[in-house]
């Protein structure tokens, strides 16, 4: 008896723990996009949620889930929902971004996260990562993969569970996202620095 109630201990502890360090905020930020126009969090305070999605130059799974994150702003157009990205990789500046764009008709607007401020905020690990945050209070709601239709070494032709859609219409209906039920995102190390 002693050690269930050890483990239902621990078990609240760690999802208090690790689900706030997961799930964190968007903090204040003033960045450019390859298109030259500057985004500030107050610029998003208009939508009911905001999606950002984390790019990288050259990663081949960021570049192949483009047309899943596409079909979802198109799905979610008339939900008062904005779609962008921002890029963190310190090898990638706005010249390379911009050309990244042209290359493969993304039409996002994709901003340089100078410094990794958003990156380090919001715990970045990986591209093609989706993060839903509440412009209003800056709470994240969700992060994870768009979908499950990619992978390291594996592509389905088909998604089969469409996390990101799935997370904004229950948010959208005034639930919460139990993010156990998130695997991790595939995509390409972003190296943080602490600097």
């Amino acid at each position: 008896m002693k050690y269930g109630a050890i483990l239902l201990f621990v078990s609240i502890w760690y999802s208090a723990v690790i689900g706030d360090e997961w799930l964190r905020s968007v903090p204040e930020f003033e960045l450019t996009d390859h298109l030259g126009n500057v985004h500030t969090l107050k610029d998003y305070e208009k939508y009911e949620l905001a999606v950002f999605y984390v790019q990288g130059v050259g990663c081949p799974i960021a570049r192949i889930a483009l047309p899943n994150y596409r079909e979802v702003r198109d799905e979610y157009a008339s939900k008062n929902i904005a779609f962008t990205m921002f890029n963190s990789n310190i090898q990638d500046n706005l010249m390379r971004i911009s050309r990244e764009a042209d290359e493969f008709g993304i039409d996002f607007p994709i901003m340089k996260d100078e410094g990794q401020k958003l990156a380090k905020a919001l715990g970045v690990e990986r591209t093609a990562e989706a993060f839903v945050f509440d412009p209003e209070t800056q709470e994240v709601l969700f992060r994870g993969p768009i979908n499950d239709q990619l992978g390291y070494e594996t592509q389905r032709n088909n998604a089969s569970k469409w996390y990101l859609k799935d997370a904004l219409d229950t948010i959208l209906a005034g639930g919460q996202i139990n993010i156990d039920d998130v695997p991790d995102s595939k995509g390409c190390l972003v190296a943080i620095f602490n600097n």
